[in-house]
C-alpha cells in the first residue's frame, strides 16, 4: 500500500521537468505538460499545503490547511476556473503526450469538484484532527527532509495553535465547520466506532509529534506543543458532547459517497460484478493454496495438510524483532537476484529502504505500506517500505503475528519494495516523468494493481513457504474485493467479516481488525482496487502477448509500463497498444510480409 497524507491528493512542482531532461527524455513536452499543471498545483497547494510540502514544495513548509468559512465552495470555484483553462489548452494542443496529460489533469479537477460537492451536500465535515497533525509533522520532520527545512515546523505548529496573528486554533476551526452543518437536514455524520477509535488515539498521536520534535533537534516547540495538547483534549471533550450524539450507528455511507470513493480509487466498474468475480477467484486461489500446503506439510512433517493449519504452523516460526529487518533485507537481495536472473524488469540504481513503524505510525496505518520520497528536488532520497508490528486499535493483548514470519517476508517485500511499489517510485525519480503522470494520475487501482502483479511475477521462483505467503496475500486481496462491497452494501456485518478473515485467510485478530476498519470507515472502497487493478494488469499483458506473439519481450514490456508513471488503466492500455505493441508488429527491416 502506498501512503500519502490523509488529504489523498498529492502535489509536485515543476522541478520534475529538469529530472526528465537529465534522464534523457524529451524535455520540451514534459516542460509544457508541467506548465499546464501549474495552475492546478497552485490551487491545491493553497488549500492543502502540508501535502504539497510533503512532496518537496518547500515554499509551503510553514503553511497550514485551510479550514476557514466556505472552504469547500471556494475550493470548487477555483477548480472550476482551472478546468476551463485546461479545456482551452486541450483544444489547441497537438502533441499526443501533452494531450494525454491534459486529459489526466481535467479528470483530476472534475473528480475533486465532484467529491467536494458530494461531501458538502451529504456529509458532516469530520476529520480526525490529531491524526492529520501527526501526519503533517511526520512528513516535514522526516529524516529524508533537508535539515534547513525543518525549522518551518515551528512556524507550522504556532499557526496550528493560533499563536500567529491572523490564525485561529485549528481545533476551533474544525469545530466551527462542523457546527455550521449541524442544523442542515439530511447530512450524515461519521460512524460512532470511527469517532471512538480516533478519540482513543489522541494521546498516541500527540506523543508521536513530541517524539518527532525531540528527534529533530529543534528547540522552541515545547510550549506550543503543550498548548496543542490542551486544545486537542478540549476538542475531544467537544466531540464527545456535540458530535457523537449526531454520529451514525451503522458503517453504511450514502450510496453516492461510496460510489464516488470507488471512482477516486480507480475502480470504474460495478462493485457487485467485481464481488462475484472475486469470489470465484478466491475459491480458485484457495485450491492452489491447498496444493502448496500439502507439499509444505509433507516437506516439514506437519500432522495436518489443511492450508489453515499449515499457515498457522508457518506463523509460529517467528523471526525475532532484532533480526526482522535483517530478514527482510535478505529477502530484498534475493528478489533482486531473481529479477536480474529471470530478466523481469530493470532495477533502479538506488537502494531500497526498509524500516519498522513507530507506535503513532502503526496507529495511523497498521498494515505495511510504502512511504514515498519527495518528488521535488530529490537528491537521492529513497522511498521507504514501512513495517508495523502492532495494531494499537485492536483488543489489548492480541499479537499481530502476520508480518514476523519467514514465509510472508517474501511477498511483502515483493509488493512494497521490488518489483512492486518502491520500484515504481524509484524509476519515476530516476527516469523523470511529467507532473500529471507522477501525481495526478495516482489512484489505488494503478499502483496497487502493479504491486499485486509484481508479486505474481516472482512467485514461481520462491521457496514453497514463500509461495504460501504469496497465495495467502492474493486470497486476502480477493477477499477484500467481495467483503468491502458486501460491508458497504449492507450484505454482511463487520464482525462477520473479521471472523471470516481470521478463519479462512489466516489473519491475526489485530490484522483482521485493521481490514474491517479499512472497509468500514478508514477507506471504504479502497480495498477493491488491489484485485481490480491486478486484473487490469493481467488483461493488458494478455492483449500485448496476443498481439505480438513470439516478439513479446516481458522485460521490455515491464520497463515500458513502469516508464509511463502512474497512468490510469485506460490510458496505460492506449500507450501500450500504440507505442509498445504497434512498433513491434512491423515486419523487420529487409523482410517481406507473408501471404
Amino acid at each position: 500500500m502506498v501512503q500519502f497524507l490523509r488529504a489523498s491528493l498529492a502535489f509536485v512542482g515543476l522541478a520534475l521537468s529538469s529530472m526528465a531532461a537529465a534522464a534523457g527524455q524529451d524535455a520540451d513536452w514534459v516542460a509544457r505538460s508541467n506548465a499546464n499543471a501549474a495552475p492546478l498545483l497552485e490551487v491545491l497547494a493553497t488549500y492543502q499545503p502540508e501535502t504539497a510540502s510533503a512532496l518537496g514544495v518547500d515554499r509551503r513548509d510553514a503553511a497550514v490547511i485551510d479550514l476557514k468559512p466556505r472552504v469547500a465552495e471556494r475550493f470548487e470555484a477555483d477548480l472550476a476556473r482551472v478546468e476551463a483553462d485546461l479545456a482551452t489548452r486541450l483544444g489547441t494542443e497537438k502533441d499526443p503526450r501533452v494531450r494525454a496529460d491534459l486529459e489526466i489533469l481535467i479528470t483530476a479537477v472534475q473528480d475533486q469538484r465532484r467529491t467536494s460537492e458530494l461531501n458538502r451536500r451529504l456529509m458532516l465535515p469530520y476529520v480526525d484532527l490529531p491524526q492529520l497533525l501527526f501526519q503533517s509533522f511526520n512528513s516535514l520532520l522526516d529524516e529524508r527532509v533537508a535539515r534547513e527545512r525543518r525549522p518551518a515546523a515551528l512556524e507550522r505548529l504556532a499557526r496550528y495553535v493560533g499563536r500567529v496573528p491572523g490564525y485561529e486554533p485549528i481545533a476551533r476551526l474544525a469545530e466551527a465547520r462542523l457546527e455550521e452543518r449541524f442544523a442542515v437536514p439530511g447530512v450524515t455524520g461519521p460512524w460512532t466506532v470511527e469517532v471512538e477509535q480516533n478519540l482513543k488515539n489522541r494521546a498516541r498521536y500527540v506523543e508521536g509529534i513530541r517524539e518527532l520534535f525531540v528527534r529533530s533537534g529543534l528547540d522552541g516547540w515545547q510550549k506550543d506543543l503543550k498548548l496543542l495538547d490542551r486544545q486537542l483534549a478540549e476538542h475531544e471533550r467537544w466531540l464527545r458532547a456535540e458530535l457523537l450524539p449526531r454520529a451514525r450507528t451503522t458503517n453504511r455511507l450514502p450510496p453516492e459517497i461510496y460510489a464516488d470513493n470507488l471512482r477516486n480509487f480507480g475502480v470504474d466498474a460495478d462493485p457487485r460484478g467485481i464481488k462475484d468475480e472475486a469470489m470465484t477467484s478466491f475459491v480458485q486461489t484457495r485450491e492452489e493454496m491447498q496444493t502448496i500446503a500439502g507439499l509444505v506439510a509433507k516437506q516439514r512433517g506437519y500432522p495436518s495438510a489443511d492450508y489453515r493449519d499449515v499457515l498457522a504452523r508457518l506463523k509460529q516460526e517467528t523471526v525475532p524483532k532484532d533480526r526482522l529487518l535483517e530478514t527482510y533485507k535478505s529477502r530484498l537481495a534475493s528478489l533482486e537476484e531473481i529479477i536480474r536472473r529471470e530478466a523481469i524488469v530493470s532495477l533502479p540504481d538506488r537502494a531500497a529502504v526498509i524500516r519498522l513503524a513507530t507506535p503513532a505510525e502503526s496507529a495511523s496505518q497498521p498494515a505495511p505500506y510504502l512511504s514515498p520520497p519527495r518528488l521535488i528536488g530529490n537528491t537521492g532520497e529513497s522511498a521507504e517500505f514501512v513495517l508495523p508490528l502492532e495494531n494499537p486499535n485492536a483488543a489489548p493483548g492480541k499479537s499481530m503475528d502476520d508480518f514476523t514470519n519467514d514465509a510472508i517476508s517474501w511477498t511483502l517485500t515483493a509488493h512494497e519494495a521490488r518489483p512492486g511499489h518502491e520500484l515504481q517510485f524509484a524509476k519515476m525519480i530516476e527516469n523523470g516523468v511529467s507532473v500529471p503522470r507522477a501525481i495526478f494520475a495516482f489512484n489505488s487501482a494503478n499502483v496497487e494493481g502493479w504491486a499485486l502483479y509484481a508479486e505474481s511475477l516472482v512467485k514461481r521462483y520462491l521457496p514453497l513457504e514463500g509461495q504460501m505467503g504469496t497465495l495467502q496475500m492474493r486470497m486476502l486481496r480477493e477477499a477484500r474485493a467481495f467483503l468491502d462491497p458486501m460491508v458497504n452494501l449492507g450484505l454482511i456485518e463487520p464482525a462477520a467479516v473479521q471472523e471470516f478473515l481470521m478463519k479462512e485467510v489466516g489473519l491475526s485478530e489485530p490484522m483482521a481488525k485493521q481490514e474491517v476498519d479499512r472497509y468500514s470507515f478508514n477507506a471504504p472502497g479502497q480495498a477493491i482496487s488491489y484485485f481490480y487493478g491486478y486484473r487490469r494488469q493481467l488483461e493488458l499483458r494478455a492483449k500485448a502477448e496476443l498481439a505480438l506473439g513470439p516478439r513479446f519481450d516481458a522485460k521490455a514490456y515491464h520497463d515500458f509500463v513502469i516508464d509511463q508513471g502512474l497512468l490510469p488503466p485506460d490510458l496505460l492500455e492506449q500507450a501500450v497498444m500504440e507505442r509498445f505493441v504497434q512498433p513491434r508488429r512491423q515486419p523487420a527491416e529487409g523482410s517481406t510480409a507473408g501471404g
